[in-house]
């Protein structure tokens, strides 16, 4: 076990595992806290909104698109070129990030792997902060996978690019609080990733790249 790092106002009831300080890093933990701090209330008052929303439908009200947004979609406009890694995306794969399903979904052809921190993968502490740990020895290629057999499986040449998937809005990282209260899972999630694994993919000449789960309006979009 090891001693994690401190970052002024963040703290961590998780177990310290083996090599969960190349994720918890001092830097990843500081610019988590700076996240939250100035993120965190605006997540808070978009979800009131949510149940607001809610109570609204069942009074009658049916989804409609906004009329101050009428002119985006009058006008006519494309979206940006697909990112590196990202042009041919007909065959994706999403599963958990456990060590064998993160050697087998970059193993299996497809061009894309969704590795999924939010429904694939059950949230416990060692789930959340291995599978961070599985995805950057992944990029280092340094992962591998034995069964009880003795069957050994490993990265070949040409894998498919990663997409993290972040735990949604609504979901709080319970093993850490920044000044006292749970920290959002979503920039947990987001914040590891980025500064281990998605670091890593940019230097390789990819990027961090990200599929933002449940997002129940534009507003949620536009807080990330």
């Amino acid at each position: 076990m090891g001693t994690l790092p401190a970052a002024a106002g963040v703290q961590i009831s998780g177990r310290a595992g083996p090599r969960y300080d190349e994720i918890l890093t001092a830097r990843a933990l500081e610019l988590l806290g700076d996240l939250e701090r100035r993120f965190g209330p605006r997540r808070t008052e978009l979800l009131g909104r949510r149940a607001e929303r809610q109570l609204a439908f069942d009074r009658g009200a049916l989804p409609d698109f906004l009329e101050e947004t009428k002119d985006v979609r009058a006008a006519a406009w494309s979206v940006a070129p697909a990112a590196p890694g990202l042009v041919d995306r007909r065959v994706e794969i999403t599963g958990p990030t456990d060590k064998k399903m993160t050697v087998n979904a970059l193993n299996s052809g497809a061009s894309v792997w969704l590795a999924d921190f939010e429904d694939a993968t059950t949230p416990t502490w060692s789930n959340m902060v291995e599978g961070q740990i599985n995805l950057l020895d992944a990029l280092n290629r340094t992962i591998d996978f034995t069964t009880p057999e003795g069957r050994t499986y490993e990265l070949h040449d040409s894998i498919a690019t990663i997409v993290a998937r972040p735990r949604g809005w609504h979901l709080v990282e319970s093993h850490v609080r920044v000044d006292g209260e749970p920290v959002s899972a979503s920039l947990f999630d987001f914040t590891m990733h980025l500064c281990a694994a998605g670091l890593r993919q940019a230097e390789l000449g990819l990027g961090a790249y990200y599929y933002l789960p449940k997002l129940e309006s534009h507003l949620e979009a536009r807080l990330w």
